[in-house]
């Protein structure tokens, strides 16, 4: 992409309301435009980081037997009843509304009862378990007050799963691969070494559930942690008997503030019976289906990143996630200047690499601030210098220090990555 065609610019100003450091650095280098308190826009190059963790998420999911669709963000007011949380003073972050009929309607804040419901026309027999299905789709939620950015909004994109199991013990081993799988996605996205498995209350279906959480000093949650292990627990079930109950002894935890990027947790039967969602077993027995859910934040984990991997100069991306992985700056309108930024550009965009072209006509140091704060991973650089030399100008964006290197030996070097 050109930048000189993109119609987003980079910005020195941000809206005086915002105190979050991801999504001012965001706005500042024109990934979102923030709509009101909690609601923000993915321009095109915040939306390219979404696809990008999306598409690592679907990789994923769809490796352990995922089939992708996508719900109605309107549901029903009666399906929510028989669930017993429609009531605003069950759950208290329900947008609603009414049809032109009267009809009371909600817009979705999470999606069990909704797909759980839809199931019952395709989830007879014990033939047709297990299934596993998930979607992204964005999700409302009429939170008090919005707050750390695009970590907790009001509007978000969500990556939610749901599988259908024929018994605990059928469900317990998918729960278990997709534990590892959603460990997979944090790796590939750049955050495995900070994020922990986490024990967390269990609610009114099981002891504990599971939260997927990300080191970070601007986090909501505490959690005690176990760098060996991988594991941590929340702070809201942090006791002498869970500890001892996870074989971990208290001394050897480490404090820490995270940001939750993911759950999983298991309802057993209990969603099932309450909206009818049987099956019958190889015996003529009715019996119902086993539910589990699992949830990752897309929007959420976008914003994690940047608060993990930011710096004082703007974003760092990791190369995954990126909306580009160079950012080529143009030095010079030089003939052989514009012929060699051009042709490096069409090389690489041939080869499949996303690229930052800045053709703008602006100074050098404006180019080089600019990407830093767009925290792309190699800057390259091309002038009259580089072009007399054949060599061209590379940086990476967490080093202080340019290398040179020919044309073809970079190119070669980012097709293997």
């Amino acid at each position: 992409m050109r930048l000189s065609q993109l119609f987003t610019k980079t910005s020195k100003t941000i809206p005086a309301d915002e105190t979050a450091k991801n999504a001012r650095l965001l706005i500042q280098a024109g990934y979102v435009y923030k709509e009101m308190a909690g609601v923000y826009a993915y321009l095109p190059l915040g939306l390219q980081v979404l696809e990008n963790i999306k598409q690592i998420v679907r990789e994923e999911m769809n490796a352990i037997e995922g089939q992708e669709l996508i719900m109605t963000s309107l549901q029903q007011k009666e399906l929510w009843e028989k669930t017993d949380r429609w009531d605003d003073e069950k759950v208290d972050v329900w947008f609603k509304s009414k049809l032109k009929n009267s009809t009371e309607v909600g817009f979705g804040w999470s999606h069990e009862e909704q797909i759980t419901n839809m199931m019952r026309n395709y989830l007879n027999s014990y033939r047709d378990l297990p299934a596993y299905v998930y979607q992204f789709q964005t999700k409302l939620r009429n939170e008090l007050r919005a707050k750390s950015g695009i970590m907790r909004g009001r509007e978000f994109v969500m990556k939610d799963m749901y599988s259908y199991s024929l018994s605990e013990e059928a469900h317990q081993k998918f729960y278990d691969i997709a534990t590892e799988a959603y460990l997979k996605v944090f790796e590939r996205v750049g955050l495995g070494n900070d994020t922990f498995l986490t024990f967390a209350s269990g609610g009114a279906f099981t002891q504990f559930s599971h939260e997927f959480q990300t080191v970070a000093d601007t986090g909501e949650d505490t959690i005690y942690l176990h760098r060996g292990k991988k594991l941590a627990i929340n702070e809201e079930v942090f006791t002498d008997e869970v500890i001892a109950q996870l074989g971990l002894q208290r001394d050897e935890l480490e404090k820490a503030k995270a940001a939750e990027v993911g759950n999983i947790f298991s309802f057993g039967g209990t969603k099932s019976e309450q909206l009818d969602l049987y099956f019958i077993d190889e015996d003529g027995n009715r019996k119902p289906v086993i539910l589990g859910s699992y949830g990752i934040g897309i929007t959420r984990l976008m914003g994690v990143i940047v608060e993990r991997f930011a710096d004082d100069k703007g974003l760092v991306w990791p190369m995954a996630v990126a909306p580009a992985k160079v950012y080529i700056a143009r030095i010079g309108d030089e003939e052989e200047v514009v012929k060699a930024a051009d042709e490096l550009y069409e090389q690489l965009t041939q080869g499949g690499i996303a690229v930052l072209y800045d053709d703008r006509d602006m100074r050098p140091g404006e180019k080089f601030a600019d990407a830093d704060l767009h925290g792309i991973p190699y800057r390259v650089v091309i002038s009259s210098k580089t072009v007399a030399a054949k060599q061209l100008e590379i940086k990476q964006r967490r080093e202080t220090e340019t290398v040179m290197m020919e044309p073809q030996a970079f190119i070669e070097k980012l097709l293997c990555l």
